[in-house]
């Protein structure tokens, strides 16, 4: 697996396997406006987004981030990784990406906001803590970088 700054021609796979991270966790499979222009939502806006592929080239994870009107803080967007690939570090390596970007650009603090029903966001319950993130609002996790 190798993680690359968003690249056009993977846009497709990309949402392909959104789509399917959603659906494997129960969830209605709808695609965020976002998504569908990673140039204009992140890359123009100057903020990152990444994916990481497979040995074949493939789509099996993604994530990005945009800024937050308070100096120095981020929020992380659309870490989403292939269900089937799920536990073993891909999403990991992702947040890592994106921390490590962030910081470098000086941004002192990521924030996420997670859904509601909190059952069936449970799986990023569980993993943004493992990373450093805690909870300081309702549906909210923060790390400093």
């Amino acid at each position: 697996m190798r993680i690359i700054p968003y690249e056009e021609q993977y846009r497709d796979d990309m949402i392909f396997m959104v789509l399917s991270a959603k659906d494997a966790l129960g969830r209605i499979p709808r695609l965020n406006e976002d998504l569908l222009d990673v140039k204009k939502h992140y890359l123009q806006a100057g903020t990152g987004f990444w994916l990481a592929l497979d040995e074949d080239g493939r789509v099996v994870g993604c994530v990005g981030y945009s800024l937050e009107a308070e100096p120095g803080v981020a929020r992380l967007h659309r870490l989403y990784v292939k269900p089937a690939l799920k536990r073993r570090g891909v999403g990991s390596a992702l947040l890592e990406t994106a921390e490590a970007a962030m910081k470098a650009r000086g941004i002192r603090e990521a924030r996420v906001h997670l859904g509601e029903p909190r059952e069936q966001w449970f799986e990023s319950y569980a993993f943004y803590p493992k990373h450093g993130y805690r909870e300081f609002a309702p549906r909210w996790m923060r790390k400093e970088l």
